[in-house]
């Protein structure tokens, strides 16, 4: 087997390499290098510079590299930048999977997984968030993660391929410091660039119906995530792999936004109280995934904790910001 990861170079892109290639997959990354970083790779993976909506680019690694399988992590993944850029979203996000998928089917390429998000299930009334919840996303970044899935497994009936799609709920951590997320953008690292800038973390919104009053979310550490990627990776590859399969990536477990805040404080020693501000629009109360099904159609789930999401974290934040 020889694996294309398409984003292969951004923080879950470049966690997945490793894990694959430490299992001893044959592994080539395709990256535009918009938000991915070249070093992050392992020495062995060769990195191609390039977009997933460059057809010819496509046709030519599949073949050079005799690429069997395909993980695509490539998107844009913003949901503020969706809402101001719905059509970049849809361009690069389902524009760009049209165009691989098309490459994988020329190819005869019969294994993709697909990086799907629990953003396609937009603001649920659940407490736990099945497979089978019905999805209604609430802005262009889930729709398009939709539409994305909704034309994996269409062209998977259409050509014969075996897909999977993982839907991701909130990561965090990193599995050595030089693979942190560089972006800020996601609780953790917004918590850390405050502190950093001497300023108090934020809380938006501290009258939700939970139990502290602030969002609950499901966090994955992104070597979970990786070793999800791979456990997928290996059902794909498994004689007789055939049909597709949709699973939600998480832990399972709620911890609230000021729960997640109070251990930011433990870990990095600054325990400032948060300041609370208004409510965002679209945040969900609670959002938390049942993840039964990726046990027992993958044999995996994920082992690590909060605590050392935010301890490899904050690693790599000072290795990028110092302190």
């Amino acid at each position: 087997m020889t694996w294309l990861i398409t984003g292969g170079a951004g923080y879950i892109g470049a966690h997945v390499a490793r894990a694959m290639t430490g299992a001893g997959e044959r592994v080539v990354a395709l990256d535009d290098l918009s938000a991915g970083v070249p070093a992050r790779l392992p020495a062995e993976v060769p990195l191609v510079r390039g977009s997933a909506l460059d057809g010819e680019l496509l046709r030519k690694v599949l073949a050079e590299h005799a690429v069997t399988g395909v993980v695509h992590l490539a998107a844009r993944k913003q949901v503020a930048e969706s809402v101001a850029q719905p059509t970049r979203y849809y361009r690069e996000n389902v524009g760009g999977l049209a165009t691989l998928l098309d490459a994988v089917a020329d190819a005869g390429i019969g294994r993709f997984l697909f990086s799907s998000s629990a953003a396609v299930y937009g603001n649920p009334d659940v407490g736990l968030i099945t497979e089978d919840t019905p999805c209604a996303p609430v802005n262009p970044y889930g729709e398009t993660k939709l539409a994305g899935e909704w034309l994996v497994r269409a062209a998977g009936q259409a050509h014969g391929i075996a897909t999977v799609c993982l839907r991701y709920f909130n990561v965090a951590g990193a599995a050595a410091p030089e693979l942190a997320d560089t972006g800020v953008f996601n609780i953790v690292p917004m918590v850390f660039d405050r502190l950093t800038r001497d300023e108090a973390p934020r809380i938006f919104g501290d009258d939700y119906p939970t139990p502290d009053g602030t969002c609950v979310r499901d966090y994955i550490h992104v070597a979970d995530l990786a070793e999800a990627h791979l456990a997928a990776a290996g059902r794909l590859s498994a004689p007789g792999a055939a049909g597709d399969l949709t699973l939600n990536i998480g832990r399972g477990e709620g911890v609230s936004v000021r729960e997640m805040v109070d251990v930011i404080g433990e870990v990095t020693g600054d325990r400032r109280p948060p300041v609370v501000e208004a409510r965002r629009p679209g945040d969900a109360p609670v959002s938390v995934a049942a993840a039964e099904r990726a046990a027992r159609e993958l044999g995996w789930t994920a082992r690590r904790g909060v605590g050392e999401m935010v301890e490899s974290a904050w690693s790599g934040w000072r290795l990028r910001h110092g302190g």
